[in-house]
């Protein structure tokens, strides 16, 4: 087994343990924290498969920017793990069955479209005037692809992590305890009678009497 191959296995294991962690871990955050885990092994995975870009690409938005944001609506929501938790047992055997039929119908649409594919054709080489061999660029390929034919998906699936994101702050930040700021629609409707409370007082008062069972005490 070369060195290569090692690496795949490494990062398969790694990345399978890291997925289990995601769907058992008992605290939110563990499980985002695998969640990553998760996703830097596939990126290992991807450069194992010289998909440099799509490795990139994967560490920087999912892991830069997605799951990062993930953690800290996680953090700052404060979610309850017994509430959550209360009624994991009597939902797991419905959970089970669905997470069955998806890892079969997953199984039948790998395996089948494994099955149906052809040989890999070699990469046509791209000559210069010069009749120089250019470089293949898996990038420049792929941008064509995103950018001319799955242009519309792409569109789609920004303006859905967009919403998202939103989502997200819009959740965390639905009431903070720490703004002091005043509604002005209030200001404007202040009245000095809820403001300032008129006290008739005199302007000198009387000594108060002494007790004269308090003196007699005293010079005793």
């Amino acid at each position: 087994m070369d060195a290569k191959t090692g690496f795949f296995y490494l990062f398969s294991a790694v990345l399978l343990f890291a997925a289990f962690r995601v769907i058992t871990a008992r605290n939110p955050v563990h499980a985002v924290l695998n969640l990553i885990l998760a996703f830097s092994q596939a990126a290992a995975v991807w450069l194992l498969l010289k998909a440099e870009f799509l490795a990139i690409a994967l560490v920087l938005v999912y892991l830069g920017a997605v799951l990062v944001l993930f953690l800290f609506v996680v953090m700052m929501l404060d979610i309850r793990i017994d509430t959550v938790r209360r009624g994991f047992w009597r939902h797991f055997p419905l959970a089970a069955l669905i997470g069955a039929v998806i890892t079969f119908e997953m199984v039948l649409v790998v395996m089948g479209g494994f099955s149906s594919m052809d040989e890999p054709k070699p990469v046509a080489e791209l000559l210069n005037a010069a009749g120089q061999v250019l470089p293949y660029s898996n990038t420049q390929a792929l941008g064509k692809l995103l950018y001319t034919q799955y242009l519309y998906p792409i569109e789609i699936a920004s303006v859905i992590l967009l919403v998202a994101m939103i989502t997200a702050i819009a959740l965390t930040l639905r009431k903070r305890k720490d703004n002091k700021a005043i509604s002005v629609s209030l200001q404007v409707r202040v009245r000095a009678e809820d403001r300032l409370t008129m006290v008739k007082m005199p302007s000198t008062q009387a000594p108060a009497p002494v007790d004269a069972t308090v003196v007699e005490e005293k010079k005793a």
